[in-house]
């Protein structure tokens, strides 16, 4: 256990382009703070110039239109708070092993985002009936190792996660602009999808009438089922029900007694009705007291379960979450193999002296 002078800090994975984890084992605030908010980027950082405080809205839509940062303040506005999850989390955890940032745990943070909902914005432009889409463009770009020229990072969102009223373009992270290192000065949020979802630096949206093919729609961000080909590929979007063990952390070394276990769970569909521990390597399972907050739809909750471990010997704990609408946490993730989308079973091994 960590003791009580002790501070946490980011796990780094990359230092160019900066992919830093979360110290998910020592977050204990609803929002997670600036510094141990993950940073998950494809590219190095943008340059921020006077044209990154303006949006513009083209395509398929009536009347084309630019908003300024101050247009988007003066727009109604609303607050949620959501947790966003790298799609890439665990990745580090699939077998046999895939290629790519080897995230353990922490390629998460949660925070309340304010901003103008996506709908509220083409209630001034219009759409045309030949919309079908809608493409979000961010300012980063650089070059990849599979394809020749460089490419700005671009997402897009079926109408339907787009007018849905909390995407936002959001401007606000935990009451103040948001991180320069999160997407300042505005960032899409996209709530229950995973984080690629959520384009940062955002500077255009634009309204589409043929599906975007984009390598960050098209080659990335694909589960691929098969090793090597492309049968059977799906789009990554929702965020598959999952939790993990905040503590005791991974290889801790325990003293006979009582100890609290305790973690997160999460979902992108409904909200999770339970949570199972198992401290015999899911021989067995009890149910953890979990902390409920059905004003926040989007947010992880808290969950405990208090061990009592009267004899020494080596333990290996787990748990597994379940949502409303019958999703559960499996014993084995499916592997694909860009790694996306892990969610068995959170495992620690622990020793009681």
């Amino acid at each position: 256990m960590r003791s009580p002078e002790s501070k946490p800090y980011l796990v780094t994975r990359r230092l160019i382009p900066e992919n830093q984890e979360s110290p998910i084992p020592f977050i204990s605030a609803a929002v997670t703070p600036e510094q141990y908010f993950y940073r998950r980027n494809h590219f190095p950082y943008p340059a921020i110039s006077e044209q990154s405080f303006k949006l513009s809205v083209g395509g398929e839509i009536l009347r084309p239109l630019v908003f300024s940062y101050q247009d988007l303040l003066r727009l109604p506005s609303k607050e949620i708070m959501v947790v966003l999850e790298c799609s890439g989390n665990n990745r580090r955890h699939f077998a046999p092993k895939v290629f790519g940032e080897q995230w353990e745990g922490g390629a998460m943070s949660q925070g309340v985002w304010k901003g103008v909902a996506v709908r509220e914005l083409l209630k001034w432009t219009g759409l045309q009936a030949t919309a079908k889409e809608i493409l979000f463009e961010g300012s980063d770009y650089g070059s990849r190792t599979d394809l020749e020229g460089e490419f700005v990072f671009a997402r897009s969102l079926p109408l339907e996660k787009a007018l849905h009223p909390d995407t936002l373009i959001a401007y606000a992270l935990n009451g103040n602009p948001i991180p320069y290192k999160q997407g300042y000065p505005l960032r899409l949020i996209v709530p229950q999808w995973y984080a690629m979802a959520s384009v940062k630096w955002l500077r255009s949206i634009t309204v589409i009438r043929t599906p975007f093919n984009g390598p960050f729609q098209a080659n990335d961000y694909m589960y691929y089922p098969e090793k090597d080909s492309d049968a059977g590929k799906m789009p990554v979007t929702t965020i598959h029900v999952d939790s993990i063990i905040q503590q005791p952390i991974d290889w801790s070394v325990l003293e006979v007694g009582a100890h609290q276990i305790y973690g997160l769970a999460w979902t992108g569909t409904g909200f999770i009705t339970k949570v199972e521990i198992s401290t015999d390597g899911g021989n067995h399972w009890e149910p953890a007291a979990i902390q409920k907050d059905p004003g926040n739809p989007y947010r992880w909750i808290t969950w405990t379960y208090t061990w009592a471990a009267t004899q020494k010997g080596e333990y290996t704990i787990m748990s597994r979450a379940a949502d409303s609408l019958g999703f559960a946490q499996p014993a084995e993730a499916r592997w694909n193999r860009k790694g996306y989308g892990y969610n068995a079973y959170s495992t620690v091994r622990v020793k009681v002296e």
